[in-house]
This record gives structure tokens, C-alpha cells and sequence, in this order.
């Protein structure tokens, strides 16, 4: 039995610190992801080396990943689906994530396949822009997903990334019959603003009639609904779902909940601790909601899930690269949880 199943792109993370000026000679824009070929990848590598700028990290990455690793590393049992390709990086990228506790299977391996990366450049202000090259993860297709996992699952979590994928459109769609059939509750992640922007027929796809619950930042969710203010995207998120969880960084996290259409709509709002040095946002949205859907899948209230949520993205960011130790994710867990 797992506690939640997720599909989402399997990628490399390679990390590296920079002033806004070089992000600028990039020409990527600032606090979002960009997807680019090999050349374009190999281009801004180029750039960093002839500049100077050494990687800081490498760390196994992908959005619904960080997600799971939270969720296992707080005692949940998750599955992952993705695609790698069968070379160091992807033998790198599955260890990396048994070792946390996430089950994977060998369907998401492909032979000869590259396996996907993503330069991660950090600016002095601690904000994440992304580059990522998908490798073989772009052409994940049903045949890359373990069907029987979410016969086994209470949740299906999906991450919003693949709403630029043609090719997993099929099996997003029998997922979500899965989900109905076994009564799994469905949470879907919009990802980043470029995913609203640029792919929103592929999260309409992925929301359905409706889902249980939907992760988004302030950015994303005024861009989805197109509504100015952070409380009202919020409550027209329920359009969608359940459950809208809509982070504003520094400002805190608003959640608003209808579980069903003649319910009255409740909003709570769920302060962010105070971070004296925000070194890296990279995760912290991942991490945030791995920490409320475990919670959630613990019967936790909506204000404890965001509670537990707000406490391990605000370590996060106080540290490089995307994941805590697991330890450290226990230790916040006992002390939030317990309170």
C-alpha cells in the first residue's frame, strides 16, 4: 500500500550561485523556468564556465520528486513515476530517491535514454531560475507508469511541469479514471508561472471536472484565475478543487477550502516564519506541498498542514539545493505536530 502516487520529470539538479547582473547575460527570465535543448543547455554552461561561476551542487531534482522525498522523509509512503534514461545520472537519480524511502519501478527506465537536467541559477536575493533540459523525460508515456501503484494508493499527486508534455496527456487522462475508480483524491501542483502561461489546456486536462486539492504561488494563482488579489485567486480556485493552497513567500500561505458546492467557503491564512537570510527558494514550493499532503493524509487540520508546510519551506530556503537531511524533516515534524 502506498499513501500517494506521483508522475512528474525525472531531472538532475546542478546548482549555481550568481549576481542578478550574469543572470541578466543569460537572458532567462528571472524566478522562472525555461525549457531548452542539449545546444541551449551546453550554451549556458559554456557562459558560466567562460564567467567564472563553479556549480555549488548536484542533487537529484524534479518538482513532484522534492515533493515525495518530503512526504517520505516525514514517515509517508510514496511511489514515483517518471522516465530516465539508463546512465549514471539516471542510476544517480532513482538511488538518490530509494534511499529517501520513494518506491519507483523499472518502467521508468529507458534504454538509451539521456536523463534529463536542470541548471538551477541562484541570484544574491535567494530566488531560483531555472533551465532545464528534459531529456528523455519528455517523452514519458503511458508506458512509463506503473498502473497498479495507484490501485494501492489514497492519493494521486501530479505535478504541473507535464501539462507541457503532449505525450503523457493519454495517461493523465486513465490516471484520473484510476483515481476515480479506486477512490484516490487527486492534488495537482501548477509548477511555476511558465506552466500557467504557456501550457494551462494541459492543467484544465490534469484538473478534470475537479480535484482534491491544488498547490500554486500567489503568481500562478492570479495568472490561472485573473484575479488580482491573493484571497480572491484562492477562493476562485475552487472552481477546480477542494482545497486551494496558495503561498505568497514572505506574506504567508492562504488556504481555501468548499468541500462541496453548497458548502460555505472557508479561508484561513497561515502566517510564514520569519527567515533572517533566504539563501535559495529552489523547492520550497515542492517541499511545501509535501509536508501538507502528508499532513493531510495524517488527518491533520487544514491550519496544521499549513502550519508544517510553512515551517520545513522556511528551512528550506535557509539552505543550497532543494532537500533537507531526513532527519531534520522529523525533527520539525514532533515539534510543529506536537505543539
Amino acid at each position: 500500500m502506498y499513501d500517494v502516487m506521483a508522475i512528474g520529470n525525472a531531472l538532475v539538479d546542478h546548482e549555481y550561485v550568481l549576481s542578478d547582473a550574469a543572470l541578466e547575460e543569460t537572458e532567462l527570465t528571472k524566478g522562472n523556468m525555461t525549457l531548452a535543448g542539449i545546444e541551449e543547455q551546453q550554451q549556458l554552461l559554456a557562459y558560466f564556465k567562460l564567467a567564472e561561476i563553479e556549480p555549488s551542487k548536484q542533487a537529484g531534482g524534479g518538482s513532484a520528486a522534492n515533493t515525495m522525498f518530503t512526504f517520505a522523509s516525514l514517515g509517508g509512503k510514496p511511489f514515483y513515476a517518471c522516465r530516465v534514461g539508463d546512465d549514471d545520472q539516471g542510476a544517480f537519480y532513482l538511488r538518490d530517491l530509494h534511499e529517501a524511502g520513494v518506491a519507483t519501478s523499472d518502467k521508468s527506465i529507458h534504454a538509451g535514454g539521456v536523463t534529463g537536467s536542470c541548471v538551477v541559477a541562484v541570484t544574491e536575493d535567494g530566488e531560483r531560475t531555472m533551465q532545464t533540459y528534459l531529456g528523455t523525460s519528455s517523452e514519458i508515456v503511458a508506458d512509463n507508469v506503473d498502473f497498479d501503484a495507484l490501485t494501492q494508493a489514497d492519493w494521486l499527486y501530479i505535478e504541473g511541469y507535464l501539462a507541457m508534455s503532449e505525450s503523457i496527456q493519454p495517461a493523465m487522462t486513465q490516471l484520473r479514471q484510476q483515481a476515480g475508480i479506486h477512490n484516490a483524491k487527486i492534488a495537482v501542483s501548477f509548477a511555476d508561472p511558465a506552466v500557467v502561461k504557456f501550457a494551462k489546456d494541459g492543467l484544465l486536462n490534469m484538473l478534470g471536472n475537479k480535484v482534491a486539492v491544488i498547490f500554486c504561488n500567489s503568481e500562478e494563482a492570479k495568472l490561472f484565475t485573473d484575479k488580482k488579489q491573493v484571497k480572491a485567486a484562492a477562493r476562485a480556485l475552487l472552481e477546480y478543487c477542494q482545497i486551494a493552497v496558495v503561498t505568497d513567500g514572505a506574506n504567508g500561505a492562504v488556504i481555501a477550502h468548499q468541500p462541496n458546492d453548497e458548502a460555505e467557503i472557508e479561508v484561513y491564512d497561515v502566517a510564514t516564519p520569519a527567515v533572517a537570510n533566504v539563501i535559495d527558494t529552489n523547492g520550497a514550493g515542492d517541499n511545501y506541498a509535501g509536508a501538507f499532503l502528508y499532513a493531510l493524509s495524517q488527518q491533520y487540520s487544514l491550519p496544521e498542514c499549513g502550519r508544517l508546510a510553512s515551517e520545513i519551506s522556511a528551512q528550506v530556503i535557509q539552505q543550497f539545493g532543494p532537500r533537507l537531511a531526513s532527519q531534520d524533516y522529523r525533527d520539525i515534524a514532533q515539534r510543529v505536530l506536537s505543539a
